[in-house]
């Protein structure tokens, strides 16, 4: 038997980014929204090398912390040409001595394509897994997929991380240069959240 998540849900990530594209699918279901960060909770360290290693790490860590369900997101960019780096170490490819920076980070990215000789188009996906965990130590497992190619100069002033750079399939726009929300609708963490909502929210 499936579990209630609500009225009360953790989201394990202190991304700001994340956060409000995760609000923003689960405001219509009237579940109650607290960050981890409300709680006081620090980042638990992600050993894992898959997305779904990781996102269990997160919100199994916010669940037994906070006695609620807790909800967490691992995701990033796989690229085709890079034997799907950065994968689960796309936030990696962005830290610098003062913080994350995803300007270099997308600069790396196309500069690695160029190194191996990767052709134009050059294809990718986002990929998003988002786990809810139980106090009781159980959880389920969700996974997304938008996949797309990557472009360059990026493009658009929305989104996060590696937005600019990522056109998705069927659009001439990349997430970045997409209003209205229309990347909620369409993106990897969308494509999970349908997912999630099919067995849990109706």
């Amino acid at each position: 038997m499936r579990k209630s998540i609500g009225p009360k849900l953790v989201i394990a990530t202190h991304n700001a980014g994340k956060l409000a594209e995760i609000s923003a699918l689960l405001e219509p279901f009237g579940v109650e929204i607290v960050p981890a960060a409300s709680f006081g909770l620090t980042e638990p360290e992600e050993t894992e090398d898959s997305f779904v290693g990781n996102a269990r790490i997160k919100a199994h860590y916010a669940a037994q912390a906070t006695d609620l369900p807790a909800l967490a997101d691992d995701s990033g960019i796989c690229v085709d040409a890079l034997d799907g780096a950065p994968g689960v170490w796309t936030a990696d490819w962005a830290e610098t001595p003062s913080g994350r920076d995803f300007s270099l980070a997308m600069a790396r990215t196309w500069e690695a394509c160029k190194a191996v000789g990767a052709p134009e188009p050059r294809r990718a996906q986002f990929r998003c897994t988002l786990v809810i965990a139980y106090p009781d130590g159980s959880d389920e497992v969700f996974e997304g997929v938008m996949p797309g190619v990557l472009v360059w100069p990026p493009r658009g002033l929305h989104g996060h991380g590696y937005d600019p750079m990522f056109q998705p399939d069927g659009y001439d726009q990349t997430f970045a240069e997409m209003a209205g929300g229309l990347k909620n609708q369409i993106s990897h963490r969308a494509d999970a959240f349908r997912k999630l909502v099919a067995c849990l929210l109706t």
